[in-house]
Formats: C-alpha cells, sequence, structure tokens
C-alpha cells in the first residue's frame, strides 16, 4: 500500500510537516509494509509559504521591518531567482499575539508593505503572499503605508495606519510610493472567499476569534466600507477580499495584486497530481474540520483533486458539530484526534502523540482487512 500524506498546519500546534511525520509514524507502525509520499501543505494560511519552500528547496533570507505593535523585527522570505514567497501569519499571524494583546484594529501591517517594496527594489518579478492566519483586521491600511501611501482625516491630519484609523480616511495621498512596485506579479493565496464587508465579511466572521468585542462588529465593518469607498469601491464584488482581516483587498488595492486559490496553486507547485496517480490511499487533516473548511481549505481542496477511486480519510484535531454526514467531498471517513479541549495549552502538547495514536488506529483497521 503506497499512502500519500498531505495535511495542512494544526494552527498554534504543528506545522504541517510535523503533521506528516506524525501521521507516518502512526501508520508505519500499524502497516510496516506500506510506503509513503509526505506532501505538507498551506492553503494560504500559517506554515503555507514554509511548506512550499521545502518542497521547492527554496532559500531563505529575512529584512527588518516595522513589527505589529510598531518594534523593528526580522521578517523572512523565502525566493529562488525572480520569485519570492511571503506570509502575512509570518508578522502578524494570530499564534505569534499573545491573548492579551491581541487589538486587530491597533495591530499594524505596515513592514508587509515594507518587505513588498524592498522586494520589489531588489529585482523580484513574481511574488507568492499567502494571507491566512492573521490578527489584525485593518483592511491592508498599514501595508499600503509600507509602500508609501499616506491617510489623511477630514482636517488633513495624518491617521496612524491601523485599523482603528479607517473610519476618519478622508484623503488618500500616493506621491510617495515609489514606482518601482507596479514591476510586481503579486499573487495572493487565500483559503477563504468572504467578501470584504457585510455579514459575511472579514469583521463579522473573522474578527471576533482576533479579540473584537462582537458589540464593536457593525462599527467596524462600516468603517472599512467608508474606507473602500474612497480606496477602491469594486473590491466589494470581489470574492476573498476579506482575508487576512481585509488585508487582501488592500494588496489588490494598492499593489495591484491578484486573488488566487491558495490551495490549488500550492498542489499545482508541488506537481500533486501526479503523486497522487501513484496513491493507495490519501490521508488529509487540519486543526478543526468544519463548516468553513467546505470553502475549499486543504482537506476539501486535496480530496477534490484526488481520483473518485482513490479513498480519502481526513485525520484532524477535532470535528465541528454542523459538518455534513460522510462520504463528503471525496473524504470517506474524518477522525478527530482528540474528543473534546480541555486544556488548550496540553492538548496542543499531545498533538503529535494524538496523531500518532490516532494513525495507527486506522491503520490497524486497514490492517484487518488485508488479513485472509
Amino acid at each position: 500500500m503506497h499512502i500519500l500524506i498531505a495535511p495542512d498546519s494544526f494552527k498554534e500546534s504543528l506545522s504541517a510537516k510535523e503533521v506528516a511525520q506524525a501521521l507516518k509514524t502512526g501508520f508505519a507502525e500499524a502497516l510496516p509494509d506500506a510506503t509513503f509520499d509526505l506532501l505538507p501543505l498551506g492553503d494560504g494560511g500559517e506554515g503555507t509559504m514554509a511548506a512550499l519552500a521545502a518542497a521547492l528547496d527554496l532559500k531563505e533570507k529575512s529584512k527588518q521591518v516595522t513589527g505589529p505593535f510598531g518594534q523593528k523585527v526580522e521578517l523572512s522570505y523565502f525566493y529562488q531567482e525572480d520569485l519570492a514567497l511571503l506570509e502575512m501569519a509570518d508578522l502578524v499571524g494570530l499564534a505569534s499575539i499573545p491573548l492579551e494583546k491581541r487589538k486587530p484594529l491597533e495591530l499594524t501591517t505596515q513592514g508587509l508593505g515594507e518587505m513588498l517594496l524592498f522586494l520589489a527594489e531588489n529585482g523580484f518579478k513574481r511574488v507568492l503572499f499567502g494571507v491566512g492566519g492573521s490578527a489584525s483586521n485593518d483592511g491592508g491600511i498599514g501595508l499600503a503605508a509600507g509602500l508609501g501611501y499616506e491617510f489623511f482625516d477630514q482636517n488633513q491630519q495624518p491617521l496612524p495606519a491601523i485599523g482603528a484609523s479607517l473610519g476618519q480616511v478622508a484623503f488618500i495621498s500616493d506621491q510617495r510610493v515609489p514606482e518601482v512596485i507596479k514591476n510586481l506579479q503579486l499573487s495572493i493565496l487565500t483559503d477563504v472567499t468572504n467578501p470584504l464587508c457585510g455579514q459575511k465579511g472579514a469583521t463579522f466572521v473573522f474578527a471576533g476569534q482576533k479579540g473584537l468585542p462582537e458589540s464593536q462588529f457593525t462599527a467596524v465593518d462600516q468603517a472599512m466600507e467608508s474606507f473602500y469607498q474612497i480606496a477602491n469601491p469594486a473590491i466589494f464584488s470581489v470574492a476573498g477580499a476579506g482575508a487576512g482581516g481585509g488585508l487582501a483587498a488592500g494588496l489588490v488595492t494598492f499593489a495591484g495584486g491578484q486573488l488566487c486559490s491558495g490551495i490549488d496553486t500550492c498542489l499545482d507547485l508541488l506537481d500533486f497530481d501526479q503523486k497522487v496517480a501513484a496513491a493507495d490511499l490519501v490521508i488529509v487533516g487540519e486543526g478543526r474540520l468544519d463548516q468553513q473548511s467546505l470553502a475549499g481549505k486543504t482537506p476539501i481542496g486535496v480530496a477534490r483533486r484526488t481520483p473518485k477511486n482513490t479513498p480519502v480519510i481526513a485525520i484532524c484535531g477535532s470535528l465541528s458539530d454542523d459538518l455534513p454526514a460522510f462520504p463528503l467531498e471525496n473524504i470517506m471517513a474524518a477522525f478527530p484526534i482528540i474528543a473534546k479541549v480541555e486544556n488548550e495549552v496540553e492538548t496542543f502538547a499531545a498533538s503529535r502523540q494524538n496523531l500518532i495514536r490516532t494513525a495507527r488506529n486506522i491503520g490497524n483497521l486497514l490492517h484487518l482487512g488485508t488479513i485472509k
């Protein structure tokens, strides 16, 4: 039996590579004669670029940029020839912001704009930009400031480039934006199709998990809408513009980016169709499989690209109660590695062993089918 293991990361717990290795360990214990192909993946969220960089053998460098609290930090990027890979979560990811500091309207994404400008000025022509897993909800105003844009209120007073300023912006100046930024071919990898504003937009769907009180959702959503009525009204009809707390909208508006499916882009780059053709079984997984996953996140994206005669099994940290019954989207069955999160810190720490145990148990069931 040849098993293709193609999981996403388990957010705040294990990287996609670590998940894949743990699953292989468990399956190998139960199926010693099996062969494996490990394909750690991402769909634009946390860990996507690291998974791609490892698979494609890209080089890594870092540059000092403005951090989420205005401090100076080192931000990594991966590269090969004129291609660079950059990830929002590496600067302002939810997992890197302590609970007590999760204030999505006060964090700045300026460093991401600074990095894009640096890449453009240093000869890079193509950039893949992952926008998932963010802790901010600034609509990309910080990123724009990093590119050189300036924002003013109705009295012509400059405004700080954070989400809290969105509703006060009356004028936008591009006088200090270098022309070189227009030379970038920027692909925005996202795992969601949410619009920028409205009940299914960035604020109402995602800002709560980033620390924004529900009582502020309406006002913040209206501020985001007010800002983009000035910056780019056409963005309201663009699917996926709400990704990354609206950073996707900022990348389209201020950097000329193009939105694309994160998982399909990754699968194409990693020759997934060729690899899956040799598999007898495909294993997918992510930290939590839920309704949002069905929109096309990694497990579903992989399952949709897997031939119908090749079984797919999902192994996840947990499963939401609102999932339809399996089989679903070519996934034959899904297994949680934990029954319930009692203590988040201890649960995350035990992820590797829970993955190994679950894979071993499933492997034992598969082994039963070979006994005559």
